[in-house]
């Protein structure tokens, strides 16, 4: 490991001198590949020059424990079990650093959250959740965009929405959020004080590159239609709604939010692209392993995920047995702890899996 940490950190003194060159400097092209090699590095080399001023500390305190100053050795032997224990969380850091990156994490993503089981309930919390993640977004400055919505009826809500969520780093904030998302509560309509169970489904997907899902229009039938609001009336006369079909795969496409059909078949589209390169990526990875459960684990949207108890004011996340007492502030979009935690779950699973 400290082999490969001290290539990194050559690395990343040769871009220094680079960037520094006027040669480099006036090909913008070439000065902006270094600059973002140089950027992903700077964390990793940082962590390691502080695991190297640390260890370096220990060898230090160590020698004049064998000295003859006793008051020093006093401070000296008070020091060393923190400098170790520094050391040790320092050095998980660079393994889970090392760990092969997904290619998908510095990517926009579309998410897409659906109501499940519990009719008017499971629309309502759809609103929640996506009102949770809209301001998780503002608070990383990331952009929301609406891509299309299908709304729940007289409760407010949402049968379904998908949104595109552009910003540094969306993808690898966001990814452990697909799956089936709990909420237990009272609903408004309920005369008797009954907690009612719904389920919401979240899907999280890399948006993709027309270089990487190349759409053959040959394969696509696209239907165009009047836009339907609530109630099923129209929203306007034109036919602006779209409908796009892949045929090869038969994932079927609608966008009727905007009042321009080329504005609707665009976002439609974007989602498809998608969903293809889901489905592909999914293909891939159950093709070249059987061992990596552990993504089936972290984002198969079939599988129970997080459940939110409205009258205990509790969430729980069932992938790593976490309980929060703060609902409220939690579907405020602050969200971020629990993120972490799981990611640093699959991290530590990842990094296990490696080392066998």
């Amino acid at each position: 490991m400290f082999d490969r940490l001290k290539d990194v950190e050559k690395r990343y003194e040769e871009l220094e001198r680079l960037l520094s060159e006027p040669d480099i400097i006036s090909k913008q092209q070439t000065y902006q590949k270094y600059a973002r090699e140089h950027a992903d590095l700077r964390d990793l080399v940082e962590t390691y020059r502080e695991y190297e001023k640390i260890r370096s500390r220990i060898v230090e305190d160590q020698a004049l424990l064998r000295g003859n100053d006793d008051e020093l050795k006093e401070i000296v032997k008070e020091e060393i079990p923190q400098l170790k224990e520094n050391l040790v969380i320092l050095e998980e850091r660079l393994k889970i650093s090392l760990l092969p990156k997904d290619q998908n994490d510095e990517k926009n993503v579309l998410l897409e959250i659906r109501a499940g089981t519990g009719g008017d309930e499971a629309g309502l919390f759809a609103g929640d959740l996506f009102r949770m993640y809209a301001r998780f977004a503002e608070s990383n400055r990331w952009k929301v965009e609406v891509m299309n919505t299908n709304p729940a009826g007289g409760v407010g809500g949402f049968k379904e929405i998908i949104a595109l969520i552009e910003g540094r780093g969306v993808y690898s904030k966001l990814k452990y959020e697909s799956g089936v998302h709990r909420v237990q509560r009272v609903p408004v309509t309920e005369t008797q004080g009954r907690i009612h169970t719904s389920a919401v489904t979240v899907a999280v997907l890399p948006e993709a590159e027309e270089v990487e899902v190349n759409l053959d229009p040959n394969d696509l039938r696209i239907d165009v239609y009047h836009s339907s609001g609530h109630g099923g009336q129209s929203v306007n006369t034109t036919d602006s709604a779209v409908r796009i079909t892949h045929l090869p795969t038969s994932v079927v496409v609608t966008c009727q939010d905007e009042k321009s059909q080329l504005k609707n078949k665009a976002k439609a589209m974007k989602i498809l692209r998608a969903r293809i390169l889901d489905m592909m990526t999914k293909k891939q990875h159950a093709e070249i392993s059987e061992a990596r459960k552990s993504q089936v684990g972290s984002g198969d949207r079939s599988e129970r995920i997080r459940t939110y108890n409205f009258p205990q004011g509790r969430i729980t996340d069932h992938r790593i047995s976490l309980t929060r007492y703060d609902l409220d502030n939690f579907l405020d979009g602050n969200i971020q702890e629990t993120i972490d935690a799981i990611t640093t779950h699959f991290q530590t699973e990842a990094m296990q899996q490696s080392v066998h």
